[in-house]
């Protein structure tokens, strides 16, 4: 399948978090093709020097970063060290996350304390970093991915839904406060995606989904990564504060 003709990103430095696997491996490649040098953060180093591995052995540049966004000291460590290697960071994509699925009544406080420190607090401590950069620099793009859930919500995720609302949030406010320095900021929020986070559900839950998504198939991590590709180009240029919803009609 061809793919769709995007701004020339050469020159421009991004950063991806939960880039080891699908749909940040995604974005990663993605950019990678419209010629930006490309930070991949996740914690597995393995699954990270092969992504990386991949990017370069078609001419793309990438640079693996092993960190935990549950450690925010080791993790702005690792983005220094990129930015000191390849120039200020101009494209930032949140979208490392972690689940600990359970009623609430269940829940135990260090689940609940565990996904809102990687999927909320994480991106705090990331963005509150990159954000000096784009500053400095009078541009830059960030998206932030959330997930349809935090639209529609879903029993047994509250502190996934939580976390991944509260993206939402931070993202509208965000856009608010940097607008006037030519920096965007977006969210996506995507469906039922065919990853190894959702490979582990029982059939019954995945037709169960399926029968819900009118355009009758699960997402790919690619369907997620041109549209944040087209959010953080400049064919988006006059797009901020908004969050797009990738699910196939599985929420309207």
């Amino acid at each position: 399948m061809n793919q769709p003709l995007y701004p020339d990103l050469n020159g421009q430095i991004a950063l991806v978090t939960g880039a080891s696997r699908g749909i940040g491996a995604a974005i990663a490649r993605a950019l990678a093709r419209q010629g930006a040098t490309v930070g991949l953060l996740a914690r597995n180093e393995k699954r990270l020097d092969s992504v990386a591995s991949e990017i370069v052995s078609h001419g793309g540049r990438a640079f693996p970063l092993v960190a935990d966004l549950a450690e925010p000291d080791r993790m702005i460590e690792q983005i220094r060290a990129f930015q000191a290697d390849a120039g200020p960071i101009t494209l930032l994509v949140n979208n490392a996350g972690v689940t600990r699925d359970q009623l609430l009544l269940g829940l135990k406080p260090a689940d609940w304390d565990t996904v809102l420190k990687i999927n909320l607090t994480g991106v705090y401590h990331i963005t509150r970093h990159v954000l000096r950069d784009m500053l400095k620099q009078h541009r830059g793009s960030i998206v932030n991915i959330s997930s349809v859930v935090a639209l529609m919500g879903n029993p047994g995720q509250v502190n996934y839904v939580a976390s991944k609302a509260g993206l939402i949030g931070f993202t509208k406010a965000l856009a608010r406060e940097v607008a006037s320095r030519n920096i965007r900021v977006n969210a996506v929020a995507p469906g039922f995606i065919d990853t190894a986070m959702t490979a582990d559900l029982p059939d019954e839950t995945r037709r169960a989904y399926m029968q819900q998504i009118p355009l009758g198939r699960f997402g790919t991590p690619e369907d997620v990564a041109q549209t944040v590709l087209f959010l953080l180009s400049e064919a988006s240029a006059y797009i901020t504060g908004t969050v797009i919803n990738i699910s196939g009609g599985l929420y309207m």
